[in-house]
This record gives structure tokens, sequence and C-alpha cells, in this order.
């Protein structure tokens, strides 16, 4: 638009009345935020430029969960975050766009008034220098060690540290909502580790990870449960101790009473599955099934055992307090497949996980 058709436009606002200006104001800001807009069915015009009569977009259009946000990450971000979880504040669907700040889109919910961006909420809020977040996420991708993020991402040491724990945290708590048909469960140990801990070690530290000073299981060893169905969805949990609460308190939210559960025969697995209902198949060989039920076997989760722990050793050692957040990084790796980009991780960062895109 020209400098005089955009004061012929500038001067033909004073002329609309209160619900023209409401719906001029609208469409602007869906403007400054990238969103679709335009008019379907212009009624009343004025006397503005041409080419700008029919400005305002009909009545009732506005933002909601389901509105197409323009392509770049942060917009396909706030858009998804809509349609799955609403207002951050209050849940409430009835959003509207309200601009843009610091290149992020900004939306208002009718029912708190308050505003918020795509992040708001999310373990990434207020993290710094966005534009090597993609360099973070391709870290995550090849599992690099903390120096190698570091050198990827020019940011020091401790910071990268920092960022890799913020991007795993939302990871945690992206699990299947259900597992179903042939389930199978199992548990592995990893070796306890007070990594990063400096002072109040019950024991002497080891170096590198180290080995157990006993052989064997031993309370020096942390219980993972596993559980995995035949389409590949996986949950799993650290374990305070191995008895069928602690696997209850893992397994029990997810695993429909219609499933088979597959399982090597330990007393607490069995005792969780007689007291879910949850029918079970005890396998006295269990990678080795038998020839009437060929379909009953662990042998899925058990390499996902070996995938978990040969995938680990690069670490040297995970200190258990940080045990949660690298599983669902193996489990994310596991769940995007041929799927895992940059992008895929910065949105499961922002609570956008592979198991969590869903409506609500």
């Amino acid at each position: 638009m020209d400098s005089v058709a955009f004061r012929t436009w500038l001067n033909g606002i004073r002329r609309l009345d209160a619900s023209q200006r409401g719906q001029a104001m609208r469409e602007l800001a869906l403007a400054e935020a990238g969103l679709p807009g335009g008019i379907h069915d212009c009624v009343t015009t004025v006397a503005l430029a041409p080419d700008t009569a029919c400005m305002a977009p009909p009545a009732g259009h506005e933002m909601s969960g389901g509105a197409t946000a323009k392509p770049d990450l942060m917009a396909r971000i706030g858009q998804s975050r809509l349609a799955s979880v609403g207002c951050p504040h209050c849940d409430s669907d009835d959003i509207r766009p309200w601009g843009t700040a610091g290149g992020k889109p900004r939306y208002r919910c009718s029912a708190c008034r308050k505003t918020f961006n795509p992040l708001t909420g999310t373990p990434l809020s207020g993290l710094h220098y966005p534009d090597r977040w993609h360099d973070q996420a391709q870290a995550l991708i090849n599992g690099e060690t903390i120096a190698k993020a570091a050198a990827r991402c020019g940011i020091d040491y401790t910071t990268a540290f920092r960022w890799r724990h913020r991007f795993l945290k939302a990871l945690t708590l992206d699990k299947p909502t259900s597992l179903s048909g042939i389930v199978e469960a199992d548990e592995t140990f990893i070796l306890e580790s007070f990594k990063g801990k400096r002072q109040g070690l019950p024991r002497a530290s080891r170096k590198r990870g180290g080995k157990a000073s006993k052989r064997g299981l031993s309370a020096e060893q942390i219980p993972v449960m596993v559980a995995r169905d035949r389409e590949g969805a996986t949950i799993d949990g650290v374990l305070p101790r191995l008895d069928a609460a602690s696997i209850a308190a893992v397994l029990g939210p997810v695993i429909k009473k219609s499933a088979e559960l597959c399982c090597d025969g330990g007393t607490a697995i069995k005792a969780f599955a007689r007291r879910a209902g949850v029918p079970f198949h005890v396998l006295t060989a269990p990678g080795i099934p038998r020839p009437e039920a060929p379909d009953l076997h662990i042998n899925n989760v058990n390499a996902y055992h070996g995938r978990l722990k040969e995938w680990m050793r690069r670490f040297h050692g995970v200190a258990t307090a940080n045990l949660p957040n690298y599983l669902s990084w193996r489990r994310t790796i596991e769940a995007l497949g041929n799927g895992s980009t940059q992008e895929a991780w910065i949105m499961g960062a922002a609570g956008l996980g592979p198991y969590q895109q869903t409506s609500r």
C-alpha cells in the first residue's frame, strides 16, 4: 500500500463504529501474529481505499485451538499447545491472539484475561539463546556428552548441563497412556551413582562410573522397571524398591486388564499382576518361546534393556537423581524413530513429545 492509500485508510478508521473497530483490531492482531484472517462476507463498507475497504473479519471470527499457525516453530508450538492444553493459567479454550513479543506470538485468555506465549508454563520458558536450541536438540539426537554439547552450542559446560535437563524435564512426563495386547515387563538394574555430589557421600567416590563393590544384586543397584507392548509403546520408571507396590505405581495406570502380561516370574511382578487383575504368563525360559505359544516371550523388553545400557555407557555413570531424565531421553529416541528431528525435540521439550501430541 502506498503512502496516499495508507493515509486514506487511516482517515477511514474514524468512521468505524465500535463493533467495526473491534473487528479491525482482531484482524490486525491476527496479521501481527501471522495467523490467517480475511473477510468472507463484507456487509458494511466505509470510504476507504478500494483495496482496503473490507478490512474487518466476520463477527465471531476469533482464535481457537484449531486455528492454523504460521509455519515457524514457535507458532507451531503455540498452535499445538492451544489445542492440547488451552490456556496455561486456567485451561480455558477461549483464546485470542495478542500480537508478538520477542519473536514469539502472544495470546490472551478471555476467561482469566491473562496473556502468554507458546512457552509459558514449559521448561523452556525464560531459557536464553533460542537461536542455539537447534544445536542443543541435535546434541540430544546424537546422544552427546555435556562437553560435546557445550562445544556444539557455544555455551559454558554448566549451561550445557542445565540446558540438557531443561530439555528433558517435560519428556519425563511423555509416556503412553496405555499398553495393550501382549505386554512384556521386566526389571533391569543400574549402578547407583552420586555423580556431581561434592560432599556428604555415603561411600568413597568412584572414577568414571566405576564398578559395584559387591558382585550380583545389592543395595548399590537401582531397579528400573520397563514395559513394552508389541506396538513399541514403552513405559519405564525408577523403583524405590523392588516390590509390588512400587511396580504398581509405574505400571498400574497404563496396563489394561485386557492385556496379557509376559514376565520372568519374579515375586514382585506376579504379585502386582494378581492385585491388578491382569492376566499374566510366567515364562520359565523368558527368551525362548514355547512352540505352542511363540508370541509369549520378553525378548523385546530385554533387547530394550541392552540398547539402554549400551547407550548410557558413553556417560560413564549417570547420577541416580537424574536417572529419570536419561530414561526419558532414551524412550524419546525410540519413540521418534525416523522422525527424530531438531524441531521434534524442541517441541518435546515444550511438552509436546511423541506420546503427548494428542488432544485433551
